[in-house]
């Protein structure tokens, strides 16, 4: 495994070194005055709800919202502007940036075949009340974004991890996690199964599959290159062949030799 290296400032870094280039970004356009998503803005604003931004971006309503309101809204858009459906509820990892998460609800209106997306902030230790009771999806939608970035739902019916084990480390899906999982990661089937005190014996877990022992006698074998099964590493050089003509006869055959087809269609 290569050594890691925090990514604390992963989001600060620029991807691109050319200071002429500027990231794409799709168009937001105004909200149409008179128009579908107007009277959904304006049936939020008369419930109470403050709508700190709204916009059209691909073709779908995008709301910004307190998150202290996020029960409110969404049982306002689910009651009389008939978005009956919540099709996807998230959050997004922007803490190297604004040390903040940004959690978005997607709805979905059938009747009028609309969308709408009501997205707010938190801090990275602020909780978030839970819509559990607006939209039945959302119970196993926060306990995915419990698991994966952290974030504690409140007043949630059952809010436990639901993909990693119950005693994880860490939050995989938030930026700084490592690609190949932390030290804890490294030793989690190890101390499960066998206990910590077996960490010398069995050695910690290649997270890497593309990493292959060379020296490895009992699960990797290469063309050229064959010793016997669970033989002494140190044979693996001694045994090396020359591999004639660019490949090796044993496992590569040519079946179109000597084809009465092939040679009609020529």
């Amino acid at each position: 495994m290569r050594r890691y290296t925090p990514k604390d400032n992963v989001q600060a870094k620029a991807k691109y070194t050319d200071r002429f280039w500027v990231a794409p970004e799709t168009k937001k356009e105004p909200v149409g005055e008179g128009s579908f998503y107007d009277k959904v803005v304006k049936t939020l604003q008369e419930d109470g709800v403050e709508v700190l931004k709204s916009y059209i971006e691909l073709g779908m309503l995008v709301v910004e919202i307190l998150p202290e309101q996020n029960v409110a809204a969404l049982k306002n858009l689910k009651e009389k502007s008939c978005f009956k459906m919540c099709t996807e509820l998230s959050a997004v990892d922007y803490l190297a940036q604004d040390g903040e998460f940004e959690i978005f609800y997607l709805l979905l209106n059938l009747d009028e075949a609309k969308r709408v997306r009501v997205q707010t902030r938190i801090k990275e230790n602020q909780a978030i009340e839970s819509v559990e009771k607006v939209f039945k999806m959302a119970n196993f939608a926060e306990r995915e974004m419990y698991d994966m970035f952290g974030i504690y739902v409140n007043n949630h019916s059952n809010l436990k991890r639901i993909l990693m084990p119950d005693d994880w480390v860490g939050h995989p899906l938030r930026k700084t996690y490592p690609l190949h999982g932390d030290e804890h990661a490294q030793w989690y089937e190890v101390d499960k199964i066998f206990g910590k005190e077996y960490r010398d014996i069995i050695g910690p877990e290649n997270r890497d599959p593309a990493r292959i022992d060379r020296y490895d006698t009992k699960r990797f074998a290469r063309v050229g290159h064959e010793v016997p099964f669970g033989a002494d590493p140190s044979l693996v050089d001694s045994t090396i062949r020359p591999i004639e003509d660019g490949y090796s006869k044993t496992f590569l055959t040519d079946y179109t030799k000597e084809s009465k087809q092939l040679e009609n269609r020529k």
